[in-house]
């Protein structure tokens, strides 16, 4: 059974830092594309970063050289480190895994990032 489990979401003052997590089980995780994206209320679901399986990382504009994508497939986790964060990062935050030759495409549950003072 496919999960991706997302963490370290919350309520942080803008400027403050956050750092997400999604723990990925029963899939291969070391050959799955993995990427953020976020929601945010009447918005479209919009790409944050991704880090696609033997590919360079991409950023959306508006978090380059703010947050950071990395990954640790020896424990099966991708991370988000997000700093200098903006009440326009207020979203609900998702983890994808995405394996496109083979059609696969997983979603986690998604993590609340709410950034106000």
């Amino acid at each position: 059974q496919v999960q991706l489990v997302e963490s370290g979401g919350g309520l942080v003052q803008p400027g403050g830092s956050l750092r997400l997590s999604c723990a990925a089980s029963g899939f291969t995780f070391s050959i799955y594309g993995m990427g953020w994206y976020r929601q945010a209320p009447g918005k479209q679901r919009e790409l944050v970063a991704s880090m696609p399986s033997g590919r360079s990382i991409n950023y959306a504009d508006s978090v380059k050289g703010r947050f950071t994508i990395s990954r640790d497939n020896a424990k099966n986790t991708v991370y988000l480190q997000m700093n200098s964060l903006k009440p326009e990062d207020t979203a609900v935050y998702y983890c994808n895994a995405r394996w496109i030759a083979a059609g696969k495409d997983y979603w986690g549950q998604g993590t609340q990032v709410t950034v106000s003072s």
